[in-house]
């Protein structure tokens, strides 16, 4: 059996689709993947082929968040023809001779992978990260660059009559020009041509439970995780050997406009806690603002082992940071920034493993309040029952059911 798995967006965005890979070939699949270039370096560390499609998504990020590489001056519509248009002549031909396309991330990226797979022939499945990317009567969908959400509606019914509206709108005539272009007919709803009405939820049912019931036929598997083995650095382990646990703050792959302003407001509320950091760079730029012994920077590192071994997780609120730090039992404090990371935030807070920051922009007044929540001793009790529940297996699950359902 052979397998296209297809996104376009961030390392949280490519990572679970590496814990799917890696479960597909145990049992005896063979995968390929379609991804930024950004990430060849990690999918060759696992042995899956990388088809690189479009430009590197950090630099281009960075660039828009800090202002150094202003937006295009075209319309979300422009943008998302010429993403159609890429998409689909990079995922062609790399899904020839494949039984399966499997997609996520951008509306108009995934549209172009179900294009692909009708062309072909072959079985398309979707997959989200996080529960209210789908639609629901049990929850509002996201907002969308330019469409708010009107205040006084509170039906989740209409709200989605409104998204698919607005999808339509934004997407609609990028994805049928292309259609109309390859011989493939019209499609009237362009958010349910893609998501289908079976899509796949790669969440953790205690973090992202799917309420029922529901009009989708969603399949929940758990969370895809990909497998990380790899020893902590040793100059890490003697900072984390050298005092009691500390308080790991990163931002993973969300680039921000005031690095040094945020690295220093976390830094300052953290040590006015009386604990240590350690500070994640990630694409964030985080830096230290001192030479004292009580505060440690990293750069790419195993979270797996590391959040086993700190006092609290200040982060972005991304799905795979957030099932990690659940795993591990790690309290956790989430400065959410966009698209499913106030969710998370949400059900973070909800379950009492930590705290939501208000608003994207943290402070040391700020973080100082949300700190105490997030290292309340009750906190950590909470955070430590809850990753017992927290399952393991959503990768092998999924790998399983596609095998199952789509091998020849």
């Amino acid at each position: 059996m052979r397998v296209l798995l297809t996104t376009y967006g961030s390392r949280g965005d490519v990572e679970p689709m590496v814990g799917l890979a890696v479960q597909l070939r145990a049992l005896g699949a063979e995968v390929r993947m379609c991804a930024p270039p950004d990430f060849a370096e990690l999918l060759d560390g696992f042995g899956v082929p990388l088809v690189p499609v479009g430009r590197p998504v950090r630099a281009m990020t960075k660039g828009v968040v800090t202002g150094t590489t202003p937006m295009p001056a075209k319309t979300l519509p422009q943008r998302a023809a010429e993403l159609v248009d890429s998409a689909y002549d990079a995922l062609a031909p790399a899904a020839e001779g494949c039984d399966v396309l499997v997609a996520t991330g951008l509306l108009p990226f995934a549209a172009a992978g179900r294009a692909v797979a009708e062309k072909l022939g072959i079985p398309y499945v979707f997959v989200s990260y996080f529960p209210s990317y789908l639609p629901s009567p049990h929850h509002p969908p996201l907002e969308w660059p330019g469409r708010p959400l009107p205040p006084d509606v509170t039906d989740n019914r209409v709200l989605w009559d409104l998204n698919a509206e607005h999808l339509n709108d934004l997407f609609g005539d990028a994805v049928n020009t292309h259609r109309a272009s390859i011989g493939l007919p019209p499609v009237d709803n362009v958010r349910d041509h893609v998501l289908t009405d079976r899509p796949l939820l790669a969440a953790d049912p205690l973090l992202g439970p799917w309420p029922g019931p529901a009009d989708l036929g969603v399949v929940q598997t758990g969370a895809w995780i990909r497998p990380d083995e790899r020893p902590l650095p040793a100059d890490l382990v003697a900072f984390l050997d050298a005092g009691a646990p500390p308080v790991y703050v990163g931002f993973g792959s969300i680039p921000l406009r005031d690095a040094e302003d945020v690295s220093r407001a976390a830094i300052e509320a953290v040590r006015a806690q009386g604990r240590r950091v350690l500070v994640g760079r990630g694409w964030a730029d985080l830096t230290l603002i001192d030479d004292q012994d009580d505060c440690f920077a990293v750069g790419e590192v195993n979270q797996q082992k590391l959040f086993g071994r700190v006092a609290a997780v200040v982060h972005h609120g991304g799905a795979g940071t957030t099932t990690t730090a659940a795993r591990a039992g790690a309290p956790q404090l989430v400065v959410d920034q966009l698209a499913d990371q106030p969710y998370w935030a949400g059900r973070v807070a909800e379950l009492g493993i930590g705290a939501a920051h208000d608003g994207p922009t943290p402070t040391f007044e700020s973080l100082s309040a949300a700190l105490k929540t997030a290292l309340a001793p009750e906190t950590r009790a909470r955070a430590t029952a809850a990753a017992d529940k927290v399952r393991t297996d959503g990768a092998t699950v999924a790998a399983k059911l596609l095998i199952d359902e789509f091998s020849r």
